[in-house]
């Protein structure tokens, strides 16, 4: 007797949910991407209890008609192909059949569909169909997911709490906003309105919404193309990053993907301007012949096979390198001062006045009004000595990236941000074992972030509590920061705090006694000299002082060395000598 059989349909759509629909963010991706697909112009998006309980999508597409009603259930069955030349020619956002099926297996659903001439209605309860009927209806489609995986219990006991569920359904609909500004999203958890785009077509404006004002007030307009590749959108300054590199948004043809060695390239495109381990915020939309891609590669459509992939890695590494240069270097609009007489002028600064405790403001471009001032030393610099680091003379800089210094066995190479990041990391250890005196901040410091992180607010100050920060939910989607410590007040604190939020959205389990070292270590690095930056003698021979000081001065409270020495006798058997 035959052991092996034919599984029933229903079986076989169960299993092959479990491919294309892992979870709630999953089906509200396929979803959005059927109205978009529908040339919808404004798409509304609700769930309950993080899209586990209730998902309902509604747009004002081109509806279908009772026939196609049915059809869209079938396995298999498209509008979008008809033969397999189309298979490398594909313009839409699905094309396989398999999405609807797959969500109708696994939950109960309910479609209202209206072509401008007559609504239907059909609901099916995993994968068995209840009811197909007549049903007035407002132009478009209107679907209802409810009972996620309720029949599939290995499947639901898998799913987060709603909380992290919601994010990620968050996280995918302001990936859509960001590819399509044209269309208006909205998106309701639970009855509240967590965000809304209102279509129309100004990319900078979405990312305002995503990203809050500080992120798109310090855009970088990207444009680049050669014969088969056209890329544009904007980068953030570097003067902004974050700490993980979920923030960069790459869309081939409106589709969002995920590519391991494009996100590579935004990265080295910024190398140069932002430091290991920081990454930046990028929204890309490539425009691209259909035939050099092949999205049929991934059950979820996330991954892509993409010809002549070097040839579009070194378009976007090199035009971003490019156009943040030509940024870097453009003059002072609002002052009218070139590179060249800025730099002159931090030359002409007045030595002779001290500063207290180093509080000094660091920016990726520095403006003459934005220079700092360093107390006058007199040689030999190098007093207040805790270290083993021989004894050193500033003799110049290099590249504007590091310092040079001769000691008695040859040539000291400093990094200088590295060196920098070393001394603030240690003084704010020793503040932070000290019970701070606070100061109301004069004006509020307003933080974006979602809703979700928001309702987390006893967490994110647990997490905050050694930095005695605290702060209070300000609506749905923002923090507002009234008190801080005293030897805070200089610091710009926005991106620090910024990073911990982030660290939330993107990671549920936090540890909270590997955020404390991570935090001091953050905040030393935001308010470092950056490498780019030109520095006066002076200067230098303060960033060396100040590197004596340290317990630990050869490395950066991330391992990099701050520090490497070059001995005579290897130079001169470099030279043959």
């Amino acid at each position: 007797m035959a052991r092996i059989k034919q599984l029933e349909a229903h079986i076989a759509n169960m299993i092959a949910a479990g491919e294309v629909v892992e979870r709630p963010s999953g089906v509200v991706k396929e979803l959005i991407e059927n109205a978009i697909d529908a040339q919808s112009t404004k798409i509304k998006i609700s769930i309950e209890e993080g899209g586990i309980q209730r998902i309902r999508v509604e747009d004002n597409g081109i509806g279908m008609d009772k026939e196609d009603v049915v059809n869209c259930f079938k396995r298999h069955a498209t509008s979008k192909i008809f033969k397999e030349a189309d298979l490398w020619s594909i313009h839409s956002l699905g094309f396989r059949g398999e999405a609807l099926p797959s969500i109708a297996s696994v939950s109960k659903v309910s479609l209202i569909s209206h072509n401008g001439e007559k609504g239907h209605r059909i609901m099916i309860q995993y994968g068995i169909q209840k009811a197909i009927e007549s049903y007035p209806a407002n132009q478009g489609t209107d679907i209802t997911v409810e009972g996620l995986f309720y029949q599939t219990p290995a499947r639901l006991k898998h799913m987060r709490s709603a909380a992290y569920e919601t994010s990620l359904v968050l996280s995918v609909i302001h990936k859509f906003a960001l590819a399509y500004p044209e269309i208006s999203f909205t998106f309701i958890s639970d009855d509240k309105v967590s965000f809304q785009t209102t279509g129309s077509g100004n990319l900078k404006e979405v990312i305002f919404l995503v990203y809050g004002r500080s992120v798109a007030e310090n855009l970088v307009p990207f444009e680049f193309r050669d014969q088969d590749f056209y890329v544009r959108g904007y980068g953030v300054k570097p003067l902004i990053t974050r700490s993980a590199r979920n923030h960069i948004h790459l869309f081939f043809n409106g589709r969002m993907v995920r590519q391991y060695r494009l996100d590579q390239a935004v990265q080295h495109g910024y190398e140069d301007f932002i430091v290991k381990g920081r990454y930046p915020i990028v929204v890309l939309s490539m425009e691209l012949d259909p035939h050099l891609i092949d999205v049929n590669v991934h059950p979820s459509k996330w991954e892509i096979r993409l010809s002549k992939l070097a040839n579009l890695e070194a378009l976007i590494e090199n035009g971003i390198r490019k156009a943040l240069m030509g940024d870097r270097l453009a003059p002072e609009i609002e002052t009218g001062v070139s590179r060249q007489e800025v730099y002159y002028t931090q030359t002409q600064m007045d030595l002779k006045t001290p500063i207290q405790e180093n509080k000094v403001e660091w920016n990726s471009q520095p403006t003459a009004q934005e220079s700092f001032t360093f107390p006058k030393q007199e040689e030999p610099i190098y007093e207040e000595r805790k270290t083993t680091l021989p004894q050193m003379q500033v003799i110049g800089q290099l590249h504007d990236k590091f310092i040079l210094c001769a000691y008695e066995e040859g040539l000291a190479i400093l990094d200088q941000h590295a060196a920098q990041e070393r001394v603030h990391f240690e003084e704010y250890v020793q503040k932070l074992n000290q019970n701070p005196s606070m100061q109301d901040l004069l004006v509020p410091m307003m933080l974006h972030s979602d809703r979700t992180v928001v309702e987390r607010v006893q967490e994110v100050n647990e997490a905050l509590k050694d930095l005695h920060i605290t702060l209070e939910p300000f609506g749905e989607n923002s923090f507002v920061l009234r008190t801080i410590p005293i030897w805070l007040k200089e610091l710009e604190m926005e991106p620090f705090l910024q990073d911990v939020l982030d660290g939330f959205k993107n990671d549920q389990e936090i540890k909270y006694t590997r955020l404390e070292r991570k935090h001091i270590a953050t905040l030393a690095c935001h308010h470092s000299i950056r490498f780019n930056r030109s520095l006066t003698v002076e200067e230098m021979k303060e960033v060396v002082r100040q590197l004596y000081t340290c317990e630990n001065p050869y490395h950066c409270p991330h391992g990099r060395p701050t520090i490497i020495f070059l001995k005579e006798k290897e130079l001169v058997k470099e030279f043959y000598r």
